[in-house]
């Protein structure tokens, strides 16, 4: 079950602007939330995760059609 919540979570750094930058300021924080959120990640997973390179979300998810990206709204509104 929890190759499908990294899936998932992938998807989300990925396509979701506000999780991405959630993600990049408390990684730890947004995956217990994730986590509570009834994903299953193993520790070893979570360690994996917080120890990528930060950039490399940022660079991914650049390379992503933006007609697949879900823009953060708030930060448009500002």
């Amino acid at each position: 079950m929890a190759q499908r919540s990294i899936e998932i979570l992938l998807g989300r750094l990925l396509t979701d602007e506000a999780f991405r930058e959630a993600f990049l300021v408390n990684p730890s924080a947004v995956l217990q939330l994730f986590c509570e959120a009834g994903h299953e990640l193993t520790l070893l997973e979570i360690n994996a995760l917080v120890a990528t390179p930060p950039e490399l979300w940022s660079e991914a998810a650049r390379e992503i059609d933006p007609r697949l990206q879900k823009a953060n709204l708030a930060k448009e509104r500002v």
